[in-house]
């Protein structure tokens, strides 16, 4: 698995970067390509070269990625509260990266005087208003 990704991935990156500008996006989107591949890679007939048949998948996972982007530009054009909710749904990763960062935060108030500790808990991981905290 591991020589299969090394062997095709710069590859699969120059196709995906020709047709989508966006470098985080592409990145992205040749991590989901190669794991697609890897995990179809049983269905591989043979009929094509294996790079060809991956730049198949990539053509497909590139379509996709269009047309949701297509379909929340038309929805976020007819309501603000779409891209709101879209937003809030589309992007768990958000939700495991905040607590990540609480998790940080609480490790290096543990290097704090009390005092200092206190204020930035209460502002930081509570939540609270300053002015409540004053």
């Amino acid at each position: 698995m591991d020589d299969f990704y090394k062997k095709y991935y710069f590859g699969v990156k120059k196709f995906v970067s020709q047709k989508i500008d966006d470098e985080w996006i592409a990145e992205e989107l040749v991590n989901d390509i190669m794991m697609a591949a890897i995990m179809c890679r049983s269905t591989f007939d043979g009929k094509c070269n294996e790079f060809s048949w991956i730049c198949s998948i990539a053509k497909h996972k590139i379509i996709d990625y269009y047309r949701k982007k297509k379909i929340k530009t038309i929805l976020f054009s007819m309501s603000p509260t779409f891209e709101e909710i879209a937003d809030k749904a589309l992007t768990p990763e958000r939700d495991v990266l905040k607590n990540e960062l609480k998790e940080e935060i609480k490790k290096t108030f543990k290097e704090l005087s009390k005092g200092y500790d206190d204020i930035l808990r209460l502002k930081y991981i509570e939540e609270m208003k300053i002015s409540d905290i004053a």
